[in-house]
């Protein structure tokens, strides 16, 4: 039995978006999945469009979320003899032609053809002229006249196309280039592909490129076009939906496996588990149980994964991943006299790292940002309860979680107040906000000195803005 040869094949011509790394892991996980092999080929024949930035970002990405490939990339920019080779191959076998025709005059056939409600295609009127090649000819395939060809499809099943329906398309173009779909199918020969793995905006090409198989003698491949991705309006995701690349999606603090773990769901699903990792994935996955139907991009449930994903990792190892979104905004961790506390206390308190670092914020540096809504619902223009709690701190001799939460239970009581009417304003003063871990606690990760400070600084503020 042949080895399973996958392969993901981006274009050079921007960042590594967030659809093409669904494509990368599913190429990746069903050769895992069949002890075969991944490869990566850069389709770099656009030289006006391809950069080496956008080549170094693709290849920087696969490798830095775990889909490295087995072997070396190839760039199709430095084959161009062997798809020559291969189009000399089909001239000498008779199943390709020169064609001269003008884009004036493909223009006016194509507009004849529309006229009488015909599909707009090349009728193949140079087939037979036996032209030889010059600056003003391209190559084309001469692709049967009649019958139909049978795309196996994982995902679809079986999709037929009528000969008909399919012209004579250009594979050299008139200065001698090869165009994308010779030099698709010379590749994936020449790698030793044998499972096509993409989105399914390419199973059009896919009739016409196993024509160029059969011409120049190659196996049949194996294929699975996958759903595209698309936004909650369900229309392709592009940036007015959310962020597309993966190095966005990094830069904002989710974990490589949180992103993976979100990819795989979109198309493919196995029974309740929600949560998994690469290793499951490989494990569980079957390319036939991916649907047909698009696939919808929800960054709520991104968020989801990824702070289920945050919970899984030991503190260690949290931490390690929290560093570089708390250098980002010029804090050291250790700075902290309660590091350790604070850390195991705010690890939930965001869906990403980056969320948690700017939670961490106030915890190492003097608030700048009082959140004004919530000065306005819980401390409007009295500042009593802050005055109240500020001297009754400053008297407690045994600075504890466990005695601060008595002090606030003990005033709540003796006033007859809320548990918001008087801890919020306290939380605003130490954070900000009114999001931080239970008040005791909050207060217990800054030394009494600084609280006291804070509250300080709060009534100052609101005086002062009255």
């Amino acid at each position: 039995m042949k080895k399973v040869v996958t392969r993901f094949a981006p274009s050079p011509t921007g960042t590594l978006h967030i659809g093409g790394v669904r494509t990368a892991l599913f190429n990746y996980v069903y050769a895992k999945k069949n002890d075969g092999l991944f490869l990566v080929r850069i389709e770099d024949t656009d030289k006006e469009r391809s950069s080496k930035e956008f080549e170094k970002n693709i290849l920087d990405s696969l490798r830095s979320i775990g889909l490295s490939p087995d072997l070396d990339p190839i760039n199709q920019s430095e084959r161009n003899d062997i798809y020559t080779a291969a189009a000399q191959k089909l001239i000498d076998s008779d199943q390709a032609y020169y064609c001269d025709c003008s884009v004036e005059e493909l223009d006016q056939m194509r507009s004849e053809q529309q006229a009488k409600g015909l599909k707009p295609q090349y009728d193949g009127r140079s087939r037979n002229k036996n032209l030889t090649k010059s600056e003003n000819t391209v190559l084309r395939l001469k692709t049967p006249l009649d019958g139909e060809v049978i795309v196996k499809d994982f995902v679809r099943g079986d999709v037929v196309f009528n000969n008909s329906e399919l012209d004579d398309l250009i594979i050299l173009r008139s200065d001698g280039s090869p165009t994308y779909h010779l030099c698709n199918v010379v590749d994936d020969f020449e790698q030793g592909v044998t499972t096509v793995i993409r989105g399914e905006d390419h199973l059009s090409n896919t009739p016409r490129q196993m024509h160029i198989q059969n011409a120049l003698g190659y196996t049949n491949l194996e294929y699975a076009h996958l759903p595209l991705v698309l936004g909650a309006d369900k229309k392709r995701l592009s940036k007015r939906h959310a962020a597309t690349s993966l190095e966005e999606y990094k830069a904002e603090g989710y974990l490589d496996s949180a992103i993976l773990n979100t990819l795989a769901r979109l198309g493919w699903s196995k029974g309740e588990n929600e949560i998994f990792y690469l290793s499951d994935l490989i494990k569980e996955f079957e390319i036939s149980e991916v649907q047909k139907a698009g696939a919808i991009f929800d960054i709520t449930k991104l968020n989801y994964l990824n702070a289920q994903h945050m919970s899984n990792l030991d503190i260690n190892n949290f931490t390690d991943c929290l560093r570089p979104y708390l250098k980002d905004i010029g804090i050291e961790l250790e700075n902290h006299p309660k590091s350790d506390l604070l850390i195991e206390s705010m690890r939930s308190s965001a869906d990403t790292l980056k969320g948690i670092a700017s939670n961490l914020e106030c915890y190492y540096q003097d608030v700048s940002n009082f959140n004004m809504k919530a000065i306005e619902k819980f401390i409007g223009n009295s500042t009593d309860i802050l005055s109240d709690l500020k001297d009754k701190l400053s008297n407690l001799e045994i600075w504890s979680e466990s005695s601060l939460d008595n002090t606030l239970t003990e005033y709540r009581n003796q006033k007859e107040l809320s548990v918001p009417k008087v801890n919020q304003p306290i939380r605003i003063a130490l954070t900000g906000s009114t999001n931080s871990p239970s008040l005791g606690l909050t207060m217990f990760l800054f030394e009494k000195e600084e609280v006291i400070k804070r509250i300080n600084d709060l009534i100052k503020f609101v005086q002062a803005n009255n």
